[in-house]
């Protein structure tokens, strides 16, 4: 048996075919920028399943769909904010119909929290915190091997708890959110403006690079970022003591040196008791989390 998996995102869709095992047998990336709507984005994802479908060298058991925002029962609700439409659209319905494949829909965070605990960093853990770092903070939250939402489906927002109170804004709206912390796009604010904004150009990896050459204003920037990523791991841990912390998204790759900074800050602010059992750890299935993630809740549903 195989499972198609389709991983949305505000750039590009990713689209694969995985087998029991979580081996990604074909895949393939159509870019986004031509589908300026809700109806040519569901022309996409239909066209994405159909194609990887007619090269399924078996049976398809269905087809998993990561999704940005809230979705509940394969509604997506809203939040969706990168792309155009999508308030209360029956999207798993919709698709079912067009495609006759078994749908099940997602936000994309609790997607690649699942595949890392099925496939990868978390494998053979029960509770499991899952961040995914990058322009903001997502994330899953697995609790006795189950994915937890909150009601209908709409928690776990983990880059929007307030750990600065009225703090800086942030791009929900509110003020102090970890996300307005310890996200890349907090990293690089705080490296230009200790730049003096002299430069332009500059990316996360580019500062880790910096960093590890030992330049002053890397150092700081880093620094500060090691020390917010603590603080709401640690607000974390205190709450759901899982076995493991995994942390996604591309500075994740920087090296060791990046999950052993954040380690050792984190066990100096939860508390013993919470941290016994728990541990940090580095995603390891890198851009193959979503698509792996969609294909274990299709072989590995939840009800």
């Amino acid at each position: 048996m195989y499972a198609i998996g389709i991983d949305v995102g505000g750039s590009s869709l990713k689209c694969g075919v995985i087998n029991g095992a979580g081996e990604v047998v074909y895949a393939l990336v159509q870019p986004m920028s031509a589908a300026g709507s809700e109806a040519a984005i569901i022309t996409l994802i239909t066209a994405a399943i159909r194609q990887c479908a007619a090269v399924v060298p078996g049976a398809v058991a269905g087809v998993g769909i990561g999704f940005p925002g809230i979705v509940e029962d394969n509604v997506v609700i809203g939040g969706a904010d990168n792309l155009p439409g999508f308030e209360n659209v029956p999207l798993g319905k919709l698709l079912q119909q067009q495609t006759g494949y078994r749908i099940i829909i997602d936000n994309d965070a609790n997607m690649m929290g699942f595949g890392e605990l099925t496939y990868g960093a978390a494998k053979g853990c029960s509770d499991l915190v899952f961040l995914t770092v990058g322009t903001g903070i997502g994330g899953a939250l697995v609790i006795d091997k189950k994915l937890y939402g909150g009601y209908k489906n709409r928690g776990t927002e983990l880059g929007h708890m307030i750990i600065q109170h009225n703090g800086t804004r942030c791009s929900c709206g509110a003020r102090g959110c970890f996300e307005a912390y310890a996200s890349i796009t907090a990293l690089i604010r705080n490296y230009k403006a200790l730049r003096n904004n002299k430069e332009v150009a500059v990316d996360g990896k580019m500062i880790v690079t910096r960093y590890l050459q030992h330049q002053p204003e890397a150092v700081a920037a880093m620094q500060k970022h090691f020390e917010y990523m603590a603080a709401g791991i640690a607000g974390l841990v205190n709450i759901f003591s899982p076995q493991k912390v995994v942390i996604g998204g591309g500075i994740s790759e920087a090296g060791a040196f990046y999950i052993k900074e954040i380690a050792t800050r984190v066990k100096l602010l939860a508390m013993p008791v919470t941290m016994q059992h728990t541990t940090l750890a580095a995603a390891a299935l890198g851009n193959r989390a979503g698509l792996l993630g969609c294909a274990a809740r299709v072989f590995r549903p939840l009800s």
